[in-house]
């Protein structure tokens, strides 16, 4: 208990400004670190090492913030929750996303492999790394690889293109 303890010490605030960065909402976040870190104790021995504590905390952070959004239906669509999922990625600076953008990351997201689209679509609708490498019996370090390279390539695009800018 004390390792969670200690955890929890040297994370809570990382964690929540993370959740910050997503919500948008201080009181909201606070209770997404509640549940962030009562499912990190539930799942602690599941915890191989493969990432930083804090990376792992984070992806169970995002999970709980997919989770409320499905729960509270103030998502009616994949649209916004690809918003959301690439919106962090490319820290687009305002709330709003350009409809053009938003058409622009589907149109380079099309453009990949079945697989590649199918994981990326998979992590936005918050699904874990575990359950994509099972689903298409890979590692999960391959999962995080391929969902990564395919978030960088659409960010470098639309960089390159001058639609985002760094």
């Amino acid at each position: 208990m004390l390792v969670i303890k200690k955890i929890y010490e040297e994370h809570k605030q990382d964690v929540f400004l993370y959740l910050v960065s997503l919500t948008k909402d201080a009181s909201l976040s606070e209770d997404l670190v509640s549940e962030t870190f009562l499912s990190a104790i539930k799942s602690i021995h599941r915890f191989k090492g493969q990432s930083t504590i804090k990376t792992w905390l984070f992806s169970i952070a995002r999970n709980k913030w997919y989770e409320y959004l499905r729960k509270e239906k103030s998502m009616d669509s994949l649209d916004d929750l690809t918003y959301y999922y690439f919106a962090s990625e490319l820290n687009l600076e305002n709330d709003v996303i350009h409809k053009d953008i938003y058409n622009k990351i589907i149109l380079l997201l099309e453009g990949e492999s079945k697989r590649t689209k199918d994981i990326v679509l998979m992590r936005i609708e918050g699904y874990s790394y575990l359950e994509i490498s099972q689903k298409y019996t890979i590692s999960e370090s391959s999962a995080r690889v391929i969902d990564y390279r395919a978030k960088k390539k659409i960010k470098d695009i639309l960089t390159k293109e001058g639609v985002i800018h760094e």
